[in-house]
């Protein structure tokens, strides 16, 4: 079957292909005309042909949609994946055409996986949640520059006017976002009854379901919990080897950074207000384990409830998911 690799760059991409014992290679714009030109000639010439690509930035995204759209099999992989693949082959040069034989090389021996593209409506509302993440973080970070001006005692009265008056306008961009983030999940019926699993959540309000709503959406429904929490990076990495290595476990750190944060304040909440959860942390502290450690384990908890709900749309029961530690 013909195969053909994307090294994705922003103006662009470097492309292998392998059709038997034939190989070819060259380069085609990150451009949606050529795009699509390029991929209906491979479905041309091979209906149903394999095409693999990194998930680099956003670069990536109209390859994979005009090559999804010329009804070919697409695989979207996870770039340290594709690194660690090179190191296995002790790949030395790191070139565009390297790279793009690289990924022909790991389309031909590792399981295939199939990409999908999410639903429209889904794409629209992961990217306004994470907007409202990113107006939370300059609100927060104004709001710090206000207080440490105020201490100042000294700072001019304009200065704390113009900050004022910001804080003001990102509040009011949040609001009209997360309007229009609700907009949407209200009309339709699979994330209305999403949305309302994930606020069934203790710790989970309207403002954390929308943004872990907006990164769980579109991820594939055959995922299980475990896949979902490494996608979050909230899986636990060890270091083991012998009996003289034996490094204390940490947070791999290597996913979804938005759905990660999207945990934290929750969890948080969580620990106060839902008694399950409580004494789940405080066992955990119990035990020896340090503050922020107990805390992750909450989030990976609320991350593997949420995940499991929104695909069951049952309502949170806290007794369930934290079930009682052992010595």
């Amino acid at each position: 079957m013909l195969c053909v690799a994307l090294d994705i760059a922003g103006k662009k991409h470097q492309f292998a292909t392998a059709d038997g014992e034939k190989r070819s290679s060259g380069e085609v714009a990150n451009e949606g005309r050529a795009l699509a030109a390029f991929f209906a000639k491979i479905a041309e010439r091979e209906p149903g042909a394999t095409v693999v690509m990194e998930a680099t930035g956003v670069y990536h995204w109209e390859a994979a949609m005009a090559a999804h759209a010329a009804n070919l099999r697409v695989s979207v992989i996870n770039p340290k994946t594709s690194a660690h693949f090179a190191k296995a082959l002790s790949v030395r040069t790191k070139t565009d055409r390297v790279d793009a034989e690289m990924l022909l090389e790991f389309t031909q021996r590792m399981p295939f996986q199939r990409w999908h593209p999410p639903r429209s409506v889904v794409i629209e509302l992961r990217a306004i949640s994470r907007h409202v993440q990113a107006l939370h973080e300059q609100l927060v970070a104004t709001k710090n520059r206000l207080h440490a001006q105020q201490a100042m005692g000294d700072c001019p009265a304009f200065v704390l006017r113009d900050q004022k008056q910001e804080i003001k306008r990102l509040e009011q961009r949040i609001a009209k976002a997360s309007n229009e983030a609700m907009a949407r999940i209200e009309a339709d019926a699979e994330l209305q009854a999403q949305f309302d699993a994930l606020d069934s959540i203790t710790g989970i309000a309207q403002a954390s379901a929308i943004s872990i709503l907006g990164e769980l959406a579109p991820l594939p429904t055959q995922m299980r919990a475990k896949q979902c929490v490494a996608h979050a990076g909230l899986d636990v990495r060890q270091h083991q080897s012998g009996s003289s290595v034996a490094k204390p476990g940490r947070l791999s750190k290597q996913g979804n950074h938005f759905l990660r944060r999207a945990f934290y304040m929750p969890a948080l909440v969580a620990i106060v207000h839902d008694p399950h959860a409580k004494a789940f942390y405080e066992r955990l502290l119990a035990r020896g384990k340090k503050k922020m450690q107990a805390l992750c384990a909450v989030m990976r908890k609320l991350l593997t409830a949420a995940w499991s709900l929104s695909k069951s749309r049952a309502t949170y029961d806290g007794s369930l998911l934290f079930a009682r530690l052992e010595g």
